[in-house]
């Protein structure tokens, strides 16, 4: 795509509001994808988790990347994700702990189930490596805590797979409007994420060929592997539906609360305004009962299914995040109101761009100064790559994702426990509930710590 066909797109795209030129800038004369078209410039990376995200991110970067070596705890996905992403040329792991021994590769993406997130990506920058983790990063808020930490300490480059974050004509273009001023004062945003799915009893069922159940549960408690076949992929506690259930994932609150709480919290910190709540509390439906945090059975889905929640910040502004409307992140300030999803941007702002248009420079502005390539996931694939080569924070830095992770796990932590907590952001931690800070962390099974 010329750089003039970027230009067209930004005029002409029926989402991105009516008549407005904002084009696509480039802080210099090549993309990453102009300068890794030769073999011997094309960057070897290693694939850790081959499953639906990983096979897709690495088929978004292939402009760039040449996926090198693979880890994976099903033989079945390490063979699918050689096949169709190095012609069978990779090398296969079932530890990931091989990848990081590799003196050649020097990047890694980690695209596991959610509670295998923390571990490689801690002992990936400990072993000089740059990392792109899918979202969310963390399991928990402890989690978040130590992989600043370790960030902070090597200076590795981390980015997050929150790739909404550079979808230019939408979320980018909305944030650069908020920090335009078009809205003023931000008074109250809203992430509404959808709700989750309920299942029946899923049986206990033989462990599918080829997938080393022990090592897929990793730093998980020890339990069956279940599995109950239906009309589509089937239920089952491990492959992608483990996003509905607490011993591996937040639920739809981090699973879909990674993208569009960030959008709104993004929003608030260009305009100045606090990014960690003083408090957060509402309503919540589970699919089994809960008792003390802690969900009482464990042969079915126990995610939320529905959610109403507000978190309040020290300014006076709320976030509301809901299951029961439109899916996207509506924005008010005292100026007006945007809402945008990843279909549309609209409101009278919007409208108001036709007259008023924003600088030039608006877009890139809000996306940090970087380079801007291609659009979405590749958008966000380039930007990682090339804060490698600058060393610059990326677009999503593990720093800002925390900042709003930690809101959608102190909703999962209240909708677990059912009442109203008070969070004290500067220390990250509950205050004058026990039993709900004792939730900010989670064991790690034995024979699975990280190694530090």
């Amino acid at each position: 795509m010329s750089n003039q066909n970027r230009r067209d797109f930004l005029r002409t795209s029926a989402v991105a509001g009516a008549s407005v030129s904002v084009p696509y800038f480039f802080s210099r004369s090549q993309t990453l994808a102009d300068e890794t078209k030769a073999k011997n410039d094309r960057i070897p990376i290693g694939l850790i988790g081959a499953g639906g995200m990983g096979m897709g991110n690495m088929r978004a970067a292939a402009d760039y990347l040449d996926v090198v070596a693979i880890a994976d705890a099903d033989k079945s996905r390490q063979e699918a994700a050689n096949k169709k992403l190095s012609n069978g040329k990779a090398d296969v792991y079932d530890d990931y702990r091989k990848i990081l021994e590799r003196d050649d590769i020097k990047i890694v993406h980690v695209a596991t189930p959610d509670h295998w997130h923390t571990k490689p990506v801690i002992e990936a920058m400990l072993a000089g490596k740059d990392i792109y983790c899918e979202k969310p990063l963390t399991l928990t808020i402890d989690e978040g805590k130590q992989i600043r930490k370790v960030q902070r300490e090597t200076g590795r480059i981390v980015q997050v797979g929150t790739q909404q974050r550079s979808t230019f004509p939408l979320f980018t273009k909305a944030i650069a409007m908020v920090q335009q001023g078009r809205l003023g004062k931000i008074l109250r945003v809203q992430a509404a994420i959808g709700g989750a799915p309920t299942s029946p009893a899923i049986p206990v069922a033989e462990t599918p060929a080829g997938l080393d159940w022990e090592r897929w549960l990793g730093p998980a408690p020890k339990t069956d592997y279940r599995f109950l076949a239906d009309d589509k992929r089937g239920k089952t506690n491990g492959h992608y539906e483990f996003r509905w259930w607490y011993e591996y994932s937040g639920g739809k609150l981090t699973d879909w609360g990674a993208h569009h709480v960030d959008i709104a919290t993004w929003a608030l910190s260009v305009n100045g305004q606090p990014t960690s709540p003083v408090s957060i509390g509402g309503t919540a439906s589970h699919p089994v009962e809960y008792k003390d945090g802690v969900p009482q059975q464990n042969d079915r889905y126990n995610t939320a299914t529905a959610f109403n929640f507000v978190a309040k910040y020290s300014d006076g502004t709320e976030m509301v995040i809901r299951n029961d409307t439109d899916n996207g992140v509506l924005i008010e300030g005292e100026k007006g109101r945007i809402f945008v999803n990843r279909r549309k941007l609209v409101g009278a702002p919007v409208e108001e761009l036709k007259d008023n248009p924003l600088p030039e420079d608006a877009i890139q502005k809000a996306y940090k100064g970087l380079p801007m390539e291609e659009n979405e996931r590749k958008a966000h694939w380039a930007n990682f790559l090339n804060c490698t080569q600058t060393r610059d924070e990326p677009i999503s830095d593990v720093h800002s994702h925390m900042k709003m992770l930690n809101v959608c796990h102190l909703a999962g932590i209240s909708a677990r426990l059912g009442r109203t907590l008070n969070w004290d952001g500067e220390n990250e931690q509950i205050t004058g509930d026990s039993e709900a800070n004792a939730m900010l962390a989670r064991p790690y099974r034995e024979g699975y710590e990280i190694e530090m």
